[in-house]
């Protein structure tokens, strides 16, 4: 019993570092960590695709609220508007509506985007030693 303990232990820190590694498209891409309304996410770009993996806990969280602040995330880290999420409340994956790469914008733009006004509230400090990340709170107009 005592050897199982152990090696549970030892484990879960691997096993939970593993949930924000990202999916294998985004593996090797390093991560840029944004909080936006609550919901704190490691947001990864490549190419014309981006990736939010929601990194707190929350309590039942439905994928519309969460889907929406994922997408404000991703345009925050990419710098483009986002065509489209899809996924669930843990892990999303956002079309870009500009090639990164290129460094050229699409001329493809969202259907129908709800515009957001949001603050940067700047860094948030107590994460660790040298460590934050950014916070942002954001409202429909």
């Amino acid at each position: 019993m005592l050897q199982l303990c152990g090696m549970i232990r030892f484990l879960l820190p691997l096993l939970l570092a593993a949930c924000a590694a990202g999916t294998p498209h985004f593996r090797d891409v390093p991560a840029t960590r944004v909080a936006v309304n609550d919901s704190v996410f490691d947001v990864r770009v490549r190419g014309d695709l981006a990736e939010a993996v929601r990194i707190n806990a929350q309590y039942a969280p439905r994928l519309g609220p969460v889907r929406d602040r994922a997408a404000l995330a991703m345009a925050q880290v990419s710098g483009c508007p986002i065509l489209d999420v899809l996924g669930d409340a843990a892990v999303t994956v956002g079309v870009l509506g500009c090639d990164q790469e290129a460094g050229e914008r699409l001329l493809i733009t969202a259907v129908s985007t709800t515009n957001y006004e949001c603050i940067d509230y700047g860094i948030y400090e107590n994460v660790s030693d040298d460590y934050g990340y950014q916070v942002f709170e954001c409202t429909p107009y």
